[in-house]
């Protein structure tokens, strides 16, 4: 055990560095694309996200499984996605044409990421700024969204350790009835292979769930109801199934962070 814990020190190290500069490399070679179109600087964010996922599995052994990808819609779509890591941040973006995200307002002000993430046409919110900068950012999500994006939020409002309790926000039920689209349900179990506030990355097999579509139409309370109980059924699942495995492998699994 003590081997497979120096290894997993090793690895998350050298993955970390190779991260920041993989996302540094890409930052300058995204550099043309301020010319261009918006879909220029979503290829490179795309790119950035699959070469960032791959090189996880390089180094890290960390293996990516993605089931139910035929329930994955086409055109404008709100996707709701468990969030246990910064993970799902940036590996989700491959599998939508138009992706589209509402972030903290202070990471587009980073030098050439965020300025990255205005060309890209990302939303912006100042939480600080209270009821009327959240009636904006609704305003602006329906508007991108009814104009074909999908748009990636994340119901729980920021990342969750592995087991905590649920804690759904009111506000997706809002943008989900604003925007008046079909909804796809995301579980995972990110947290036990990048678990939050630690530079480790665990070894095994990290799985993407998309679950089947919540129909446009439902009142708040049942699309509450529906798209809490589809995440947190399936990702529960996914857990178990990912820490009986990292037992396997190293013989404990990644702690609760």
């Amino acid at each position: 055990m003590r081997m497979a814990k120096l290894s997993l020190f090793v690895r998350s190290l050298i993955y970390n560095v190779v991260f920041y500069l993989n996302t540094a490399l890409w930052c300058v070679i995204g550099l043309p694309t301020y010319a261009m179109p918006r879909w220029g600087i979503i290829w490179i964010a795309k790119t950035w996200a699959r070469t960032s996922a791959w090189l996880l599995t390089l180094i890290c052994n960390v293996k990516v499984e993605y089931r139910g990808v035929e329930n994955i819609p086409e055109g404008p779509l709100l996707v709701a996605s468990k969030h246990q890591s910064a993970w799902e941040t940036f590996a989700l973006m491959p599998f939508f044409d138009q992706p589209l995200f509402i972030l903290k307002r202070e990471l587009t002000r980073i030098p050439f990421f965020g300025w990255y993430l205005v060309k890209a046409q990302m939303i912006g919110l100042d939480r600080e700024s209270g009821g009327r900068a959240l009636l904006q950012m609704m305003k602006r999500a329906r508007d991108q969204v009814q104009r074909g994006r999908q748009l990636i939020i994340f119901p729980e409002g920021t990342r969750r350790p592995v087991g905590a309790p649920p804690d759904y926000k009111v506000g997706v039920s809002q943008i989900y009835v604003g925007c008046g689209v079909t909804c796809l349900p995301v579980a995972l179990n990110s947290g036990l292979f990048w678990p939050r506030r630690t530079f480790l990355r665990y070894p095994g097999t990290l799985v993407v769930e998309f679950l089947k579509p919540i129909p446009a139409g439902l009142s708040r309370d049942e699309f509450t109801a529906q798209v809490s109980s589809a995440i947190e059924e399936a990702s529960n699942r996914l857990i178990r199934e990912g820490r009986a495995e990292q037992e396997r492998l190293m013989g404990f699994s990644a702690p609760q962070a």
